[in-house]
């Protein structure tokens, strides 16, 4: 995906507070499904459906190596998503500091009267 559908993506499938669990375990550590299943109330299959949509968010990605399947958190692109979210946190403090200014001088005019 490029752009703003990669975004999309990564703004879906951080949407689920299950994904967003499971992508907490792996800022902490490479885990296997099962790992990952432990502390959470639902299945095994569906733990790797939540992961197949990491993935195709490009958020994990997942190693072989033998029997043990790992997923591994990426990191970019949340980067991506941070630097999205930044671009209108600069608009809005902009914004709210132009409407401080103007709520100020409103006061100010009031007292004079």
């Amino acid at each position: 995906m490029a752009g703003t559908d990669q975004l999309s993506a990564v703004f879906a499938a951080l949407a689920d507070p299950t994904r967003r669990t499971i992508l907490a375990q792996l800022a902490e550590r490479e885990a296997t499904v099962t790992e990952l299943t432990a502390p959470l109330p639902i299945s095994m299959p569906a733990v790797s459906r939540h992961l197949k949509v990491l993935e195709r968010a490009a958020l994990i990605s997942r190693t072989r190596s033998g029997k043990w399947r790992g997923s591994r958190l990426e990191g970019a692109p949340l980067r991506e998503a941070a630097d999205w979210i930044e671009h209108y946190r600069r608009f809005w403090d902009t914004s709210l500091t132009r409407l401080d200014a103007h709520l100020a001088a409103l006061q100010a005019a009031e007292k004079e009267l």
